[in-house]
């Protein structure tokens, strides 16, 4: 019985979307990276580059034979596809035609992560000198800089850093 192919999402390593994307293409497998443009983060220039506009994520378009889905996930980088315990779970169509669309377009697109920090939650510095340091969301400084708690050595210290260069951390890692 041949399974008809659905589009799948697949995890990555950290920062490894294109690696993956480039491997998988080459094995003649069909997937969607979709990417936007924003400008870089370097402050000694001016450019704007493409970015995945899912960090971590790709979609692939597979049938879920098993030489097919071991093809996928003996790709250097990628993790797995995501579902739950009864299996990957496909994603619609309409939602990749979609993304298509939207980043097609070339127009600016604004997601809905910027504000969506709340206070007491436990986040995590991604970029910059504070790389790698938990802390606890205070609050927003303005519309691109946010202030965390950090606790060293039985001592808090509030500290003003970019809002693109925090993440939210999940419950089970704070």
């Amino acid at each position: 019985m041949i399974q008809a192919k659905q589009w799948y999402t697949l995890l990555t390593r950290s920062r490894f979307e294109n690696v993956v994307f480039s491997d998988i293409q080459k094995k003649s497998i069909e997937a969607f990276l979709p990417k936007i443009k924003v400008k870089s983060r370097r402050k000694d220039r001016k450019l704007m580059i493409d970015v995945p506009l899912f960090p971590g994520y790709l979609f692939v378009n597979i049938s879920l034979d098993p030489l097919e889905h071991l093809k996928v996930l003996k790709t250097m980088g990628a993790v797995r596809l995501l579902g739950f315990s009864g299996g990957p779970v496909p994603v619609p169509d309409s939602h990749i035609e979609s993304l298509r669309i939207i980043t097609s377009t070339g127009n600016d697109i604004i997601c809905g992560t910027t504000n969506t920090l709340k206070k007491g939650e436990m986040v995590m510095v991604v970029n910059g000198p504070f790389a790698g340091v938990k802390g606890e969301f205070m609050r927003h400084k303005g519309k691109e800089r946010v202030i965390i708690k950090i606790e060293t050595l039985g001592q808090f210290a509030g500290v003003e850093i970019a809002r693109e260069d925090v993440e939210q951390l999940p419950d089970i890692l704070s």
